[in-house]
C-alpha cells in the first residue's frame, strides 16, 4: 500500500472512531447536566473510540494477524498506553474549548482538533511501539 492509501485509510478510521466517541458522548449527555456527566461522556466516548479504532488499525493499517489472548492483552495494553497521552491532548482542547465557548457545538469543534491532533502523534506510538512486527506501518 503507498504511504498515500495508508494515510487515508488512517484519516478515515479515525473519522470512523471519532464519530463512535462523539456519538456516545452525546448519548451521555443527554442523560444530565453537571460535571459528572461531562466527565462520563469524556470516559465512555473515549473507550468506545480506542475500542473501535484498536481493531481497524490492528488489521488494516498495522496487517498484524496475530490471534489469542495473550497477544491481544499485550497489544491493547501498549496500544491503550499510547493513547494515555494523546487522549490528554484530545480532552485538553475539547476541554478548553467547553470552558471557553461553554456551547456543545464548540465543543464537539474542540473535540475534533484534540482528536485530529491525537492521532496524528498515536499513529507515530503505535508505529514503533506497539505493532512493532507490523510491515506496513513499517513502510510509511
Amino acid at each position: 500500500m503507498t504511504r498515500l492509501g495508508l494515510a487515508l485509510r488512517y484519516a478515515g478510521f479515525a473519522v470512523l472512531a471519532t464519530l463512535a466517541n462523539l456519538g456516545v458522548q452525546r448519548a451521555v449527555l443527554s442523560l444530565g447536566d453537571g460535571g459528572q456527566v461531562f466527565l462520563a461522556a469524556l470516559f465512555l466516548g473515549t473507550l468506545a473510540g480506542l475500542v473501535l479504532k484498536y481493531m481497524l488499525d490492528k488489521r488494516w493499517i498495522f496487517d498484524d494477524h496475530s490471534t489469542g489472548v495473550a497477544a491481544h492483552g499485550r497489544k491493547f495494553s501498549l496500544y491503550t498506553i499510547m493513547g494515555l497521552v494523546t487522549t490528554a491532548i484530545f480532552w485538553g482542547v475539547e476541554t478548553a474549548f467547553w470552558l471557553a465557548f461553554q456551547t456543545d457545538p464548540m465543543r464537539e469543534l474542540g473535540a475534533i482538533l484534540g482528536l485530529a491532533i491525537g492521532y496524528v502523534v498515536k499513529y507515530r506510538l503505535d508505529r514503533r511501539f506497539v505493532f512493532t512486527d507490523a510491515t506496513l506501518a513499517q513502510a510509511a
